[in-house]
């Protein structure tokens, strides 16, 4: 590939970055991967519910593209933008789970804008994806929370290297965030 000659581009380090918290293009892109891995596994409860609205899929794909080597564009932020108005309507209607599954899709492609700070909320780029997944099956499995367990344990096997050595470079998941905090930070402990 073209971006394998010119060597590992650096993200550059934003205002209030911790000193040496760095982050690879490879990074990144290594996160966005992992995010869409996470997001797809709960991909078919939403479209379950929604068969006709590929929005959540469009955000997965974006996300794709960019782990693939794609840039950072505004079309990443849009389609992560139109999975959440998709978990909101579906939240809306009453379907908690197509909602949690709509909201991984659009983490996934949230994920593309990890930012170097050392923030505990930058967790939720990394992880985000993971947690609305396992909530998204979850609640598809009548609120059982060994479904989201399993989930968890499953996406934690799954999660290159690469993302883990990300992860560690930032503070622990914050707190809050209901059931879906609790799931981001279960999986954030077992990775760390």
């Amino acid at each position: 590939m073209g971006h394998a000659a010119r060597g590992p581009a650096r993200l550059p380090v934003l205002t209030g970055a911790a000193p040496g918290l760095e982050l690879s293009r490879s990074d990144v892109r290594a996160v966005a991967g992992f995010a869409v891995v996470c997001a797809r596994s709960a991909l078919a409860v939403y479209e379950g519910a929604r068969p006709g609205d590929r929005r959540p899929r469009a955000a997965i794909d974006v996300a794709q593209a960019f782990a693939d080597g794609g840039e950072r564009t505004k079309a990443i932020r849009d389609a992560a933008w139109a999975a959440h108005r998709a978990a909101q309507e579906t939240r809306d209607a009453g379907r908690a789970a197509a909602s949690a599954a709509a909201r991984a899709a659009g983490d996934a492609a949230g994920a593309a804008f990890l930012h170097p700070l050392a923030q505990a909320t930058q967790v939720r780029h990394v992880l985000g994806s993971a947690a609305h997944a396992a909530r998204a099956l979850e609640l598809a499995a009548s609120d059982d929370p060994a479904a989201a367990a399993d989930h968890l344990a499953r996406l934690r096997d799954l999660a290159p290297a690469t993302v883990v050595d990300v992860l560690r470079r930032y503070p622990l998941a914050p707190a809050g965030g209901g059931r879906v905090g609790e799931l981001l930070r279960r999986l954030d402990a077992s990775l760390r």
